[in-house]
């Protein structure tokens, strides 16, 4: 159905030929698979917990079936036994020493072994349903994801960086909320709260500006001023001249009524 090769078997290698599989046939119903560390949490007192390729096929509404016995296991390791053979003789055929060289040649093979030694099933009926995410969405699943709480001051950290949403004015709605961090394989990171891309800007840790509400703004605003020795100046057409001024004119006029 589909083959990659990749420098090592690992969560990266798995969700890039995953992501290959959906794009040509759909979603399966379901995925067997061995035990294997990548598919399933095999420590003791945390077999419930969902490893990143585990979480990613719930998302896709896939069923993870995993071997449990010599005899299943034997069922996955076969067609592996005939690869790790017949693959490398037809590489090295086609003179190709190379992963890149090697993933170019595999649709060619696949073809070509499917043609031979494929069996017809017992029904046609093709059980794959469509996939109901975009491009963009199903990226943010075959992520590395985690999840992280904001400060009141937009930030969090991830990586030893400090992330500060930009764009929210003061953002009083999205203090200490939880947010998803997506980390693709490329090294870029994306940032969501209820499924909306967040905007943001790196610092170093420690390093972000502050946010202010109004109640501190004034004290930040005179301590400036303090600091610098800056007087404000009201301008002439300013409200407070304004009232001044007529101020002058109804105590001038008070009293020149008391006089007459």
């Amino acid at each position: 159905m589909t083959c990659h090769f990749a420098p090592s078997e690992s969560t990266e290698s798995y969700m890039l030929s995953l992501s290959n599989y959906l794009d040509m046939h759909g979603r399966p119903l379901a995925l067997y698979s061995d035990r294997h560390g990548v598919f399933k949490v095999n420590h003791d007192g945390k077999e419930h917990e969902l490893t990143q390729f585990g979480r990613a096929i719930k998302e896709f509404g896939i069923e993870a079936i995993f071997a449990k016995t010599p005899q299943a296991k034997g069922r996955v390791e076969r067609a592996n036994q005939t690869l790790q053979d017949r693959l490398v003789k037809a590489l090295r055929l086609k003179n190709i020493s190379s992963i890149e060289e090697a993933n170019k040649y595999l649709p060619t093979f696949i073809e070509d072994y499917n043609s031979r030694f494929a069996v017809e099933p017992r029904s046609n009926e093709n059980l794959h349903r469509p996939l109901q995410h975009t491009q963009d969405e199903k990226r943010a699943i075959l992520s590395l994801q985690s999840t992280r709480k904001l400060t009141k001051n937009l930030t969090m950290s991830y990586n030893s960086t400090e992330y500060q949403l930009v764009g929210y004015g003061k953002g009083y709605r999205l203090q200490h909320k939880s947010i998803k961090v997506c980390k693709h394989f490329d090294g870029t990171v994306e940032l969501f709260h209820d499924n909306k891309k967040l905007d943001y800007k790196c610092f170093d840790k420690g390093k972000a500006p502050k946010i202010s509400c109004r109640k501190g703004l004034d004290e930040i605003i005179n301590n400036i001023k303090r600091e610098n020795n800056i007087k404000y100046k009201p301008a002439k057409d300013h409200p407070w001249r304004q009232y001044q001024n007529n101020s002058k004119i109804q105590t001038k006029l008070e009293t020149e009524n008391r006089t007459l």
